[in-house]
């Protein structure tokens, strides 16, 4: 079965109008059975971080943070993974992380995804 990996990469929090796309486009794949994966990584990999995509709205008005967006998305089976490496880099721990990421996937996990099966890859 076809797989999908979205990789953000290049989205920062600090731009949070670039937020809703990647949780958007996990939750549509997912819902249309198909299994995905979204690791975070560089500074976006701060959204996996306790306290970070509550506070964050893809526009000023939006009803909804971008810590519900991750939720529908993970509620439709989308795995979140945190980059290990960023925890060295922001300092904190796995404990540190939203319940609803599933823990960490490194370089070698991620490139091995993506090499292997039938994957395909969106970056943001």
């Amino acid at each position: 079965m076809r797989r999908l990996l979205i990789v953000l990469m290049n989205t920062d929090p600090r731009n949070p109008e670039e937020l809703g796309a990647p949780f958007y486009h996990a939750s549509v794949a997912a819902a249309m059975d198909y299994p995905v994966d979204v690791v975070c990584t560089a500074t976006a990999g701060k959204l996996l971080l306790k306290g970070v995509a509550e506070k964050l709205r893809t526009r000023p008005d939006a009803p909804r943070t971008v810590l519900d967006w991750i939720r529908e998305a993970h509620g439709h089976g989308v795995k979140f993974w945190a980059c290990p490496a960023n925890l060295e880099l922001f300092g904190v721990t796995k404990d540190d992380l939203i319940p609803e990421c599933a823990g960490v996937m490194g370089a070698a996990a991620m490139i091995e995804q993506i090499m292997e099966g039938d994957g395909r890859v969106l970056t943001y």
